[in-house]
């Protein structure tokens, strides 16, 4: 059963949260909700998109593919983020593909309702614009780090993002499940090094694994790893 706007708890966090209950009605008349399985994609890079995402639930991954075809993850996209912003106010081609992670339950709101909201509401602009400029802050982020940091630096680093960001399971394995693949691309690196890396940092006692699962057996090592220490 779709959720109406006005009761969504998921807009507290993001822009939509700005809107009054008329505009959010209005959403909620016009939106439409859908399931995306994992690896299946949202949106490609190229695409000129027609409206926003705002994900209900579940994880998708926003990539951009480099001049050699090395896939490089920008963000990992979760509860309550609305993808596409950039592209729909901008009137460009979006940068980035989206690809979901996990199975995921996104809403799709359709560009002249956010534009025109944005013409009508000037909260609403500033919260759109303080949501792009946050996104502007962790490419920064991301930028510094693959050219301060070294490969087991990052590595531990994004273990560490991944256990406070989307907790454990019962059996002291990172909820988010990512592959190899996945792995390498967050950090920029190449899935041969990452799985290397990962088989140094098992036998070290920093982590554990099973299949896919990657658990912290030592997060205060892995810290001091990413400090240089």
């Amino acid at each position: 059963m779709e959720s109406r706007c006005e009761n969504c708890i998921i807009r507290q966090f993001n822009s939509l949260r700005a809107m009054s209950k008329e505009e959010l009605k209005e959403v909620s008349d016009s939106k439409t909700t859908k399931t995306v399985k994992k690896g299946e994609p949202i949106f490609e890079e190229g695409d000129k998109l027609k409206g926003v995402f705002c994900v209900r639930n579940g994880i998708s991954k926003l990539s951009k593919l480099s001049t050699n075809g090395k896939s490089q993850i920008v963000k990992l996209a979760t509860k309550g983020e609305v993808m596409g912003q950039r592209s729909v106010i901008a009137d460009e081609s979006t940068n980035l593909s989206a690809v979901a992670v996990s199975d995921m339950e996104v809403c799709f709101i359709s560009k002249d309702i956010i534009l025109n909201t944005m013409h009508k509401n000037p909260d609403f602009t500033i919260e759109v614009l303080r949501h792009m400029a946050h996104d502007l802050k962790e490419a920064d982020d991301v930028i510094v780090n693959i050219s301060q940091k070294n490969v087991k630096q990052r590595i531990a680093e994004a273990f560490l993002y991944l256990k406070t960001h989307f907790g454990e399971d019962a059996d002291g394995y990172l909820a988010l499940t990512l592959s190899r693949e996945d792995i390498a691309g967050v950090v920029g690196t190449a899935t041969e090094s990452a799985i290397r890396i990962i088989s140094e940092f098992k036998k070290k006692g920093l982590i554990i694994t099973s299949g896919k699962k990657i658990g912290i057996k030592d997060a205060k090592k892995l810290q001091d790893l990413v400090l240089g220490f």
